[in-house]
Parts: structure tokens; C-alpha cells; sequence
């Protein structure tokens, strides 16, 4: 009896060492599931007038799709490993419907972080990366620049809080039936989700760091997550003068898949202010206490009654 005891403990034993691990981060593209911002909802023209679409191609004449945000009339900015190993970039944007973009432009001048390694093809932490146009593009209501998280607050926590990611991502995993990759634009709710949690979920990653890392999960709908085509879109909240701020750079999922509910990763751009600068001759950062003085001016302001 005390054999076949310890005959079964070692079975129990070994099983347990056979179970899957923790699942582990991948980039959304190369996910084992899903190509989607799942169930996302179709965005109007003009709501998110700092998202583009980005088609690039790469030795092998193979196409890949991401998103990307506007940060001046020529530049943009995106995910690092959506430019990797590609060499040729179409830009589309002006319009939710890339079918019919307001402007398409091509760019062959990138600038990947020069902490990203372009021969290493799992995720890496700095997934940061800018194009330069070749030509200007004047705003309008359908394209505006976005206002970069400012690195103040590299230490903010976000946890819980309401977050929006949009981008181009499929509809449903490729061989769903029924699954397109759309023309139009799309948007979710997402939750952020403290580093602690995040962890959690990845306990085995190195490439989570509290000063480059935002995780978010879905925020109140289990099916709405960012994938495939998503990644180097801007993670957004509404900031205290009601306009939004980029706080993430869409990078990495679950090697499970979209589907999973496991949170994605993004990068935080705050942390990125002086290679930006290095890089396109501009400062993007910003001083939180002048827009705190700019509000609180404002609200003065309409607060003063003339009395005549």
C-alpha cells in the first residue's frame, strides 16, 4: 500500500510539472489567437483625429498593418516592431475610412529606439519608434497631433481608471468566419491595471518596467481588446482640461490571444521625451503645473461678473 502511495504521489507530482505555464507575452501579430480590437465600436470622423493606419512592407514583399498617432504635420509616431525589418511605409490619414484616406503619403525614414535590438524578434521594452513624412500635411478637423504624457508624471498609476485605445485591428481572428480586416476605424473602453496585477498575469516577463510599461484590460465588456493591426496605436485618457492625453503605445498581448482577457502592454511615451527631442529637433514634454494654473485661470475667468 505505502508503494503504490508514493507511486501516486510522484504521478500527482509530475503532472503538476506538466502543467502549462503561465502564459507569456508576444507581439499581438504573432499571437497563437485572435486579429482584433474585439467588438470594438466604429469610430465617427474627426473623434480621434491623431490616428493613422500604417502599411509597410518588408524584403520579402510581405505587408503588415499597424496604427500609429500624429505628433507634428510630418511626424509620426508608433510601435518599434511595426518598422522592423520593413523599409517602405504607407501612411493613411484624414479619414476613419482608410478607403478613402484624406491624404496617403510613403516614408522610408524611420527612427527606431536605439535600445530596441532590430534582429531580435520577441518582445522587447522599448517598442518605440517614429516616421517622418515626406511631405507636410496641414491640420484640419480630421487630423490633429497628439499631446504626449508629460514626464511628470512617469510615476502615475492608472490603475482602474477609464482608458481608449483605437486602431485597425481585424474584427475577428482570420479564420473566423466572417472576418475582415476593416477599412474603418475602430475604439474600446479599457481599464488600466496596476503593475502589481500585471505582473501577475505575467510572472515570468522581463520586459514589464514601472517607468516604460501601461497594462490595460477590458474595461467593462470581457470581449473588447486591442490585437493585430492595433499595435503602435495611442492609449488615451481624458485629461483634466477634457482633452485627451497619449499615455501607451500599443506593443504586446498574450501568446494565448486576443481572446484570452490577459492584459495588453504598452509603452509609456513620457519616458521617451529627450530621444524624441534627439530625434525630431522638437520637445513634446510639458509643465502639469501651467495647465493646472490654465485651468484654474479659466475657471476664474467665469467665475467674474461684470457689474456695471
Amino acid at each position: 500500500m505505502a508503494v503504490l502511495y508514493l507511486l501516486g504521489l510522484f504521478l500527482v507530482v509530475g503532472l503538476a510539472q506538466c502543467e502549462p505555464a503561465e502564459p507569456e507575452i508576444a507581439y499581438i501579430e504573432d499571437s497563437l489567437r485572435g486579429s482584433r480590437i474585439i467588438d470594438g465600436w466604429v469610430a465617427v470622423n474627426g473623434q480621434f483625429p491623431h490616428t493613422v493606419n500604417i502599411r509597410s512592407v518588408g524584403d520579402t514583399g510581405l505587408v503588415s498593418a499597424c496604427t500609429g498617432s500624429i505628433l507634428t504635420n510630418v511626424w509620426i509616431l508608433t510601435a518599434a516592431h511595426c518598422l522592423a525589418r520593413r523599409y517602405t511605409h504607407i501612411v493613411r490619414l484624414g479619414d476613419v475610412d482608410i478607403s478613402t484616406p484624406g491624404y496617403m503619403l510613403e516614408s522610408q525614414e524611420r527612427y527606431i529606439h536605439h535600445g530596441y535590438d532590430l534582429e531580435e524578434t520577441s518582445v522587447q521594452t522599448d517598442d518605440i519608434a517614429v516616421l517622418k513624412l515626406d511631405r507636410y500635411i496641414p491640420y484640419n478637423d480630421y487630423i490633429q497631433p497628439i499631446r504626449l504624457q508629460s514626464s511628470q508624471r512617469n510615476s502615475m498609476e492608472y490603475t482602474l481608471m477609464q482608458l481608449v485605445q483605437s486602431g485597425y485591428g481585424r474584427t475577428d481572428d482570420w479564420w473566423a468566419p466572417g472576418s475582415i480586416v476593416p477599412d474603418n476605424l475602430r475604439w474600446t473602453y479599457q481599464r488600466g491595471l496596476s503593475m502589481l496585477v500585471c505582473r501577475s498575469w505575467y510572472p515570468h516577463s522581463q520586459v514589464i518596467d514601472d517607468r516604460k510599461t501601461i497594462c490595460a484590460q477590458f474595461y467593462n465588456d470581457t470581449r473588447q481588446n486591442p490585437c493585430t493591426g492595433d499595435s503602435g496605436g495611442a492609449l488615451t485618457i481624458e485629461d483634466i482640461d477634457g482633452k485627451p492625453t497619449q499615455i501607451g503605445i500599443m506593443s504586446f498581448g498574450s501568446a494565448r490571444g486576443c481572446s484570452s482577457h490577459n492584459p495588453s502592454g504598452h509603452v509609456r511615451p513620457e519616458y521617451y521625451h529627450s530621444w524624441l527631442e534627439e530625434v525630431t529637433g522638437i520637445s513634446f514634454d510639458w509643465n502639469v503645473e501651467d495647465l493646472e494654473a490654465s485651468i484654474a485661470g479659466g475657471d476664474q475667468n467665469e467665475q467674474i461678473q461684470v457689474v456695471e
